[in-house]
């Protein structure tokens, strides 16, 4: 319900996949094993503090430093910018507030 109100506010169309059937929702469904795979696959955590602080590092690492084929071999963090500066109107934040540093 939130969710559908944030979209709304932010001019974003809220479109769900087709129900029994995930390969419609591939993409997710692939991104939601490679962090498993990373994460809780792999190592034990004391608290749930411990977790969120290894999912931060994870994603950082990936969204600035995986180079990925599906992106022409950009990272996501250089696709999201490539894309701002190119057709600033479909991103909603500027990417540069978004980038690791001193700030972050």
């Amino acid at each position: 319900m939130r969710f559908d109100m944030i979209c709304e506010a932010q001019g974003i169309e809220h479109r769900l996949t087709k129900p029994n059937h995930p390969w419609t929702n591939g993409q997710v469904e692939r991104m939601t094993r490679t962090i498993r795979e990373a994460t809780v696959k792999h190592f034990h955590y004391d608290s749930h503090e411990r977790l969120r602080t290894h999912l931060n590092d994870f994603m950082a690492a990936y969204n600035f430093g995986r180079r990925l084929k599906t992106l022409n071999g950009l990272t996501p963090y250089e696709c999201v910018c490539k894309l701002w500066n190119s057709e600033p109107e479909k991103v909603i934040v500027n990417p540069s507030h978004q980038s690791m540093g001193l700030n972050s």
